[in-house]
């Protein structure tokens, strides 16, 4: 049992506290007091990459830059990390989609992996000339992702479908290989797509029954379906090197809002549609109730698992939070009932990710875990680890 690692780019800009982003956001609102320029990007996935990641995770949206473009922009600055590309099928054309990733896939061979997301927000959707409702975007996905699989494989397309229709379909290379697909989704519509077309199911952070749960739902779907796929979690980390330490830094990121924050916050997450945001909503449903939310001990949903993130964000709303040697143990755990791939991020994400690469990383190592081949530093020269 071995895991792959990937980390998360903050688009919209970075910080030292959280930032708002992700489902529900207002167009435009998400931003952060650090520049998220191409140089800042490129530091990061240069530090993703020194320690073995195997990709880096570009959210699409709204509130985002695009994630094509960034991708594209950033493959020149790493030599082996792949690109989790986020897009939204429907905004552009399957063969289109096809051919940006085949023609990606050409240059950088193996270093392109897309992340399927249909879409949770109507108003947002909407903006963008998309004016099905949730089950429609399953529907077209469905078809969108039958065309794509089909010109990978070196087929001309013809589709007429209740959504998509294409006509002599063809793209002029074909990716080698042909690019992994992620796909998210909590509800019975996004069941039997995910089953049919994802590589990676993915998944947000929840306690490890409710993961479990929704690993044996797809498992079950997918093996209908004659397929074998992987699972994959979303998760925020905060890793030091005591666990009190890295409490009193949630605590930080907690403190730092205010009641009118959250409240709008909220007002904004609960439009989504997205069955995956409400479960992310429902985790800290009490503590915002009985005013509790600004204790970061009392977002502790289960041992080391913080959903305080989800106060202001949209989408991936908690956090591995503890010692090294603890936010290791969870990992563990969730590897323990299936998950394959993790994607982290933290705040500010350059800072956390050498926090969890340099402490959490060589204990993943040490047991086996994680086999991702990187150039950082061995545990020995980095003082801090031996205090785990």
């Amino acid at each position: 049992m071995t895991i792959q690692l990937h980390w998360f780019l903050p688009t919209y800009g970075d910080s030292r506290l959280i930032v708002g982003g992700g489902h529900g956001t207002p167009i435009g609102a998400a931003h952060g007091d650090r520049d998220a320029s191409i140089d800042y990007l490129a530091s990061i996935v240069r530090a993703a990459e020194s320690f073995g990641f195997t990709g880096c995770l570009i959210p699409t949206g709204a509130w985002c830059e695009d994630a094509f473009i960034t991708a594209s922009l950033l493959a020149r600055e790493t030599t082996s990390l792949a690109f989790l590309v986020a897009f939204r099928p429907g905004l552009v054309s399957p063969t289109l989609s096809a051919q940006m990733a085949a023609t990606f896939a050409r240059h950088q061979p193996g270093r392109i992996l897309l992340n399927v997301v249909v879409g949770g927000e109507a108003h947002e959707q909407r903006a963008f000339g998309d004016y099905l409702d949730k089950d429609g975007r399953y529907q077209r996905a469905d078809e969108f992702l039958e065309v794509v699989r089909r010109l990978w494989a070196g087929e001309t397309v013809s589709l007429d479908g209740e959504h998509v229709r294409v006509e002599g379909a063809t793209i002029p290379s074909l990716p080698n290989p042909v690019p992994p697909l992620y796909f998210g989704g909590s509800s019975a519509a996004a069941g039997p797509v995910a089953a049919r077309h994802a590589d990676v199911y993915l998944t947000w952070g929840e306690p490890t029954p409710a993961v479990k749960e929704k690993i044996e739902w797809i498992r079950g779907l997918a093996e209908k379906e004659g397929r074998n796929i992987r699972f994959g979690i979303r998760l925020h980390t905060i890793s030091r090197d005591t666990s009190e330490e890295a409490w009193a830094q949630a605590d930080k990121l907690v403190k730092a809002l205010d009641e009118d924050t959250v409240r709008k916050a909220q007002e904004g997450l609960q439009r989504s549609q997205s069955e995956g945001q409400k479960r992310m909503l429902a985790l800290h449903e009490e503590n915002r109730k009985n005013g509790t939310w600004n204790d970061a001990r009392s977002l502790e949903i289960s041992p080391n698992l913080w959903a305080g993130v989800g106060l202001v964000r949209g989408g991936a709303g908690t956090a591995l939070v503890g010692s090294h040697t603890e936010v290791a143990d969870r990992i563990t755990e969730y590897a323990e009932i299936g998950i394959d791939e993790f994607i982290f991020s933290g705040y500010p994400h350059l800072e956390e990710l050498y926090w969890f690469g340099e402490g959490v990383v060589p204990i993943l190592r040490e047991r086996g875990l994680y086999k991702g081949e990187g150039t950082a530093c061995a545990p020995t020269s980095i003082p801090f680890v031996s205090g785990r």
